[in-house]
């Protein structure tokens, strides 16, 4: 069975049309694709994990423990609706349901959502407290939304399997580094130990002429 045949000729026509009928040319990207998908799940699960018990950390201390169930602070329905798949897969699972299996259970997309315009006012009273630069000036929420927006997308990606190549990944692996950093410069410092990006990643930007 040829390669194509194990993608499927729509999933990896996508790479042939960028390698300009090329087949090894193509099956070069796709290489590469999945090689770099494989070395951004490092700095993306470090965020993803520190995001959340950063977030976790502070509103437990301002608010209370289970502030992820309280309406009054949870302003989004979708938000409200993924708390309670969180819980019901706790419970299928025969777990005791704990706000920190919770909080572990809980989608990126839940977190990212937390730096939305609807919660201006809570990154003012709150939730700007999750992070500092090195410097130790403050941060506005848009320093997290704006970069937070596309990182999502391409983990999404990553996650199925799609073509990532046609986006600047330095420029967003650099973002993913720089957000950990004003989380926690420790796990910063373990993800440029243990990343392997720097290495994968051509010293040239891949051109493949499509959106980002």
């Amino acid at each position: 069975m040829d390669l194509e045949q194990a993608l499927s000729l729509e999933r990896f026509g996508r790479y042939m049309a960028w390698a300009n009928g090329d087949r090894a040319r193509a099956i070069a990207l796709y290489t590469l694709n999945t090689q770099l998908s494989e070395s951004l799940y490092t700095p993306l699960q470090m965020l993803e994990v520190a995001l959340r018990n950063r977030i976790h950390a502070v509103m437990h201390e301002a608010y209370h423990e289970t502030w992820f169930q309280d309406e009054t602070i949870i302003l989004k329905p979708r938000q409200i609706e993924q708390v309670g798949m969180a819980v019901a897969d706790i419970e299928f699972d025969k777990k005791d349901v704990t706000p920190g299996r919770i909080v572990a259970a809980l989608t990126f997309s839940f977190w990212t959502t937390m730096f939305g315009p609807d919660y201006e006012t809570l990154w003012q009273q709150t939730l700007h407290g999750i992070a500092r630069r090195p410097d130790g000036k403050g941060l506005r929420r848009k320093d997290f939304s704006g970069p937070l927006h596309p990182v999502r997308t391409i983990r999404n990606r990553i996650a199925h399997h799609e073509p990532i190549l046609n986006w600047n990944l330095r420029k967003h692996y650099g973002n993913i580094v720089t957000m950990t950093e004003w989380l926690s410069p420790v796990a910063a410092t373990w993800c440029r130990t243990h990343c392997r990006f720097e290495a994968i990643y051509p010293q040239e930007r891949i051109v493949l002429h499509e959106p980002e």
